[in-house]
């Protein structure tokens, strides 16, 4: 069974700064394993561990996501090997164009069965680029899984709804987006760190990659904080109970938060 996991290389918003106009500076924003991939990543082993499958690790970003602290801190996860496709041209890559490059790297390395992702990456969060992959793949996608067993094209997936769990029983190859809490993922230790610099890497050429032209592409330009955020100062009287909560109810409605 031939199990890859999508992972981010990405920037922590805690070390982000925000200025005083509300642009937010990722400038000093360390980069490290996006925090909700261990849990696929750990899903990902489970399954491979119990099947007797292969897990690869598949990450595409500048050429920072290719550097040897980067490398290391992927595979000490639990992969097996790993596939990246690193080129600049990639800075600030919408959903669309990352899941399509993906896709392509999904190919590339073929007779895939499953592709695991996180819940989202920890710096955008938009939760889209598991839906585009497996729609780019021609692939069922399924969200909020908490719970994978099986063989290869004979899979049991159980996913969170707001009811309960759903169970699924899946044929041929699909993504899924593991819930944030669908397992507590180990923590890499010396040994694991020391094994990630002896395992396999393949490093893929953006340009040698099959991907279709897309009609248009979008790209992260800058962040900023919502207007929302920003305080108005308004005061209220509270002298009368009764007009001072009508008074802040409309407040709030006017703002958008009601």
């Amino acid at each position: 069974m031939k199990i890859v996991v999508a992972y981010k290389w990405a920037s922590n918003p805690q070390d982000a700064t925000v200025g005083a106009q509300g642009t937010v500076d990722w400038s000093r924003a360390k980069p490290g394993f996006s925090e909700y991939d261990p849990v696929a990543a750990e899903l990902a082993r489970r399954l491979a561990d119990a099947t007797g499958g292969e897990v690869i690790g598949l990450t595409v970003g500048t050429k920072r996501v290719d550097a040897t602290l980067a490398r290391k801190a992927a595979l000490s996860r639990g992969f097996d090997r790993a596939v990246i496709v690193a080129d600049d041209s990639l800075e600030g890559a919408g959903s669309t164009q990352l899941a399509a490059v993906l896709a392509a790297a999904v190919r590339h390395i073929g007779d895939v069965d499953l592709v695991i992702t996180g819940d989202s990456s920890v710096d955008v969060g938009s939760k889209m680029v598991p839906t585009v992959l497996a729609g780019q793949l021609g692939w069922p996608a399924v969200a909020e899984v908490i719970s994978i067993t099986g063989q290869a094209g004979a899979l049991r997936v159980e996913r969170a709804v707001p009811t309960g769990t759903q169970v699924l029983e899946i044929t041929g190859p699909v993504v899924l987006a593991a819930s944030t809490d669908a397992a507590v993922a180990r923590v890499p230790g010396m040994k694991d760190i020391l094994a990630a610099g002896k395992k396999p890497v393949e490093s893929l050429d953006l340009a040698a990659l099959d991907i279709p032209a897309a009609a248009g592409t979008t790209t992260v330009t800058g962040t900023s904080r919502p207007d929302l955020l920003t305080r108005k100062g308004q005061m209220i009287d509270a002298s009368d109970p009764a007009a001072a909560a009508a008074e802040l109810v409309a407040a709030l409605r006017g703002a958008g938060a009601l």
